[in-house]
């Protein structure tokens, strides 16, 4: 094993700038609980890009490094920079899972029962050759999993799991889903055709309504189409969702929805309200696809709520236990209701070209880049 490593490096520098390449760092020894594992794979999540360009225009990058060590620069609008002084001049690795074989342990049990297995890792900086991580942020594979497989094994899975746990903490019988085509999407279509929960899924193009159709989706309705409206409608009419999950962030489509739930509300009502159903309406925002404002029209009465909805937040929130009870059952289907499918498998420095940023960076619904380190 060598005595360095690769690692892909994110830093803000005080003259508006963003700078990405790859830089050779020491391999750490493993403390008593931790392991170092040899990164095989790691996807490109878009959770990952917040961190990797911050508010930089994107469409200024350039490369001054080589095909094999590229550094890739690009502008920071002057009026963005207060967003990112707290991590100004700072090298920040990036990557929030990925999987691999654990090639050094720590003296604990919990550390010496994973040397040589194939875990996937949760924890941030695994866009890397090699990441020191904690025993008990990792998740041994099942024999015949490879580290592709597994790679994306915590950050979509977990967040499939917890929204249909947190319907069922909460108290509902049905939730919607924005940007439904997406790898976690699909995903989310799997895990509730399994469970026997209703699920709207929201789509905007005519293609991803039909990739999901084709998955066995039963509520699939079109954003882009001009019967949106009464489709939604009658989704929820079929379904009685009443907690949704919203990618997008911005624009009218959160509000569409707890306005379209309290319409269907209201046409079940026996008598009238002037405050609105009683019928209590969730909009979860998990995503931010779109940066601009979140605008609400409150045509919903006074028996909603919105939130921000974070998977670590969650898994604090539920437990040792469940999230025991989580991870056994990923382990257990990642090749089937978790599994993850890659538009691309770049190496780090082609994940630092301009084509393979262009592309990634579009956040395109259903394209998923992954990293593999060792090539």
């Amino acid at each position: 094993m060598a005595d360095t490593g690769l690692q892909l490096r994110t830093r803000v520098n005080d003259d508006n700038t963003l700078t990405l390449w790859l830089e050779d760092v020491a391999l750490p020894q493993p403390g008593p609980d931790e392991v170092l594992v040899r990164v095989e794979a790691a996807p490109i999540n878009p959770s990952d890009l917040a961190l990797l360009f911050g508010p930089a225009d994107m469409s200024t990058a350039r490369n001054s490094g080589s095909a094999e060590r590229p550094v890739i620069t690009a502008d920071i609008p002057a009026s963005a920079m207060r967003l990112v002084q707290a991590r100004l001049g700072q090298a920040l690795p990036a990557g929030n899972e990925g999987a691999g074989t654990v090639v050094a342990a720590g003296s604990s049990d919990a550390a010496q029962a994973l040397l040589g297995k194939t875990v996937g890792a949760f924890g941030g900086e695994m866009f890397a050759q090699y990441r020191c991580v904690s025993a008990h942020a990792c998740l041994v594979l099942n024999e015949g999993t490879s580290a592709a497989e597994g790679a994306s094994c915590f950050v979509n899975p977990m967040t499939a799991l917890g929204m249909v746990e947190t319907l069922h903490m909460e108290g509902h019988k049905a939730l919607v889903h924005t940007a439904a085509a997406s790898n976690l999407g699909q995903m989310l279509n799997r895990l509730c055709q399994a469970d026997a929960i209703p699920l709207v899924n929201i789509v905007r193009k005519t293609e991803q309504s039909e990739l999901l159709t084709s998955q066995g989706a039963e509520y699939v309705v079109n954003s882009g189409s001009e019967s949106f409206q009464q489709d939604l409608l009658a989704a929820l009419d079929a379904t009685d969702a009443t907690i949704a999950f919203d990618a997008i962030g911005g624009g009218k489509l959160g509000g569409t929805i707890l306005n379209s739930m309290e319409a269907v509300a209201a046409r079940k009502m026996t008598e009238y309200n002037r405050y609105g159903s009683n019928t209590f309406k969730q909009l979860y925002i998990y995503g931010a696809l779109d940066l601009g404002p979140t605008v609400l029209t409150r045509n919903f009465g006074f028996a909603w709520n919105i939130g921000g909805w974070l998977l670590p937040l969650f898994l604090q929130k539920a437990g040792h236990q469940k999230v025991g009870e989580m991870r056994a059952r990923v382990a257990a289907e990642i090749k089937t209701t978790f599994a993850s499918h890659y538009t691309r498998r770049v190496t780090l420095a082609e994940a630092l070209s301009l084509d393979a940023i262009e592309a990634y960076n579009r956040r395109a619904t259903g394209e998923k880049y992954l990293v593999l380190p060792q090539d």
